[in-house]
């Protein structure tokens, strides 16, 4: 593949860009939630963040994210639904005329609250399963009440009138489920569904020996993903199934938000301002809205224009044609790989890092703990992370 690469743009060549504004803005409300995923990607010591901002910062966020051109937006969490204010959140975002979704795992949702929601003119609902049968799931979530609830809010979301679309992460203690699992989608009546491979940040990381399925379990349940599509397609069904491979078997990295402080941000629960939702992980330090406008965050501050571009890129990015497409590849990735932020995501196979991947893929291969034996994502949990 070496040949579509180019040797020829010198450092001094490649410019610094101005940027847009922002249009995708993540508000993760709390990292409060009443599953324990053990592949959820919240920062290990969320613990220590529980200063939540309030109704009132949360609607200043909204107003100014909305001034800068922001038209998506996201609820997320932890759990959305914990948040009492949710509903109230919903209707200034409508006011301001974002596009809203709600990303729940269905726990703290009802039929009244559905109604509620809608009144106030939320727009998408998109809720999460964790397997097929109530078991696995139980065991994935901590809970062995979740898996049936999911299932009747998935049927009240549909019956509202919302389009269904459900995220199954998926790992090595699910994938050879994914018949059952796109089975039971196609049976709640699902319009979408994204059979999402766990990406390994946060508790996914910590536990990622145990959920990185093996590369004989992936093609697999690709193929199983590609005979149900033509079985839908043959029936005239329209359930569009999206199947997303881990990095680790990947040999070009993702492009991590469609660049680093390009299109989109996340605020946290504390008010802290991030380029991705995983990048709390970064040895770096990120303004708040407590102390700075999103304005002067967004264009002024380093943690938005440290990777911005193509300045910072080590070779054989810097080099590389294809850094238009990838940007790098993922910061968080490459830090907890190689303990470099900078450096190239060890995804890519022409990284001198890339036999990080390979390695990673070798351990997960001689990892034999059950699923009810990985490090569930909880306070306690939590608490070791962050010395309490």
């Amino acid at each position: 593949m070496s040949e579509r690469h180019s040797h020829s743009i010198s450092a001094s060549t490649i410019a610094k860009p101005t940027p847009g504004g922002p249009l995708w803005l993540l508000a993760e409300l709390t990292y409060r939630c009443p599953l324990q995923c053990s592949y959820c990607s919240n920062p290990l010591d969320f613990a220590a963040q529980q200063d939540e901002l309030s109704t009132e910062e949360w609607f200043d966020v909204l107003r100014q994210a909305r001034a800068m051109g922001a038209v998506q937006l996201g609820f997320s969490g932890g759990e959305p639904l914990v948040r009492k204010d949710l509903e109230a959140l919903v209707a200034e975002a409508h006011r301001l005329g974002f596009y809203t979704n709600l990303i729940t795992s269905g726990l703290g949702l009802d039929e009244a609250r559905i109604d509620a929601l809608r009144e106030a003119g939320l727009d998408h609902i998109q809720i999460s399963l964790q397997a097929a049968d109530a078991e696995v799931a139980a065991a994935v979530a901590g809970s062995p009440k979740a898996h049936a609830k999911k299932l009747a809010m998935a049927r009240a979301v549909k019956a509202a009138g919302y389009p269904m679309v459900l995220n199954v992460v998926l790992h090595r203690h699910n994938i050879d489920q994914i018949d059952d699992i796109i089975a039971l989608c196609a049976e709640l009546g699902a319009d979408a569904v994204e059979l999402a491979n766990c990406q390994l940040y946060g508790w996914a990381h910590l536990n990622r020996a145990g959920l990185l399925p093996s590369r004989e379990q992936l093609e697999a349940a690709e193929a199983t993903t590609a005979r149900w599509r033509e079985h839908l397609a043959a029936k005239g069904q329209e359930m569009r199934l999206l199947f997303v491979i881990p990095d680790y078997y990947a040999t070009r990295p993702k492009p991590c938000m469609g660049g680093w402080g390009s299109i989109f941000m996340t605020v946290a629960p504390d008010g802290a301002v991030l380029p991705c939702h995983s990048a709390r992980i970064l040895p770096m330090t990120f303004p708040t809205v407590r102390e700075q406008p999103l304005k002067a965050i967004w264009y002024q501050s380093d943690a938005f224009n440290r990777y911005r571009g193509e300045d910072w890129m080590p070779s054989p990015c810097r080099d590389c044609d294809e850094r238009h497409r990838d940007f790098g590849g993922c910061r968080c990735q490459a830090y907890l790989l190689t303990g470099d932020a900078s450096a190239t995501d060890p995804v890519c196979d022409l990284s001198p890092d890339h036999h990080l991947i390979e390695a990673a893929r070798n351990e997960a291969a001689t990892d034999a703990r059950s699923l009810q034996e990985l490090t569930l994502r909880n306070v306690r949990e939590s608490r070791v992370f962050f010395h309490e």
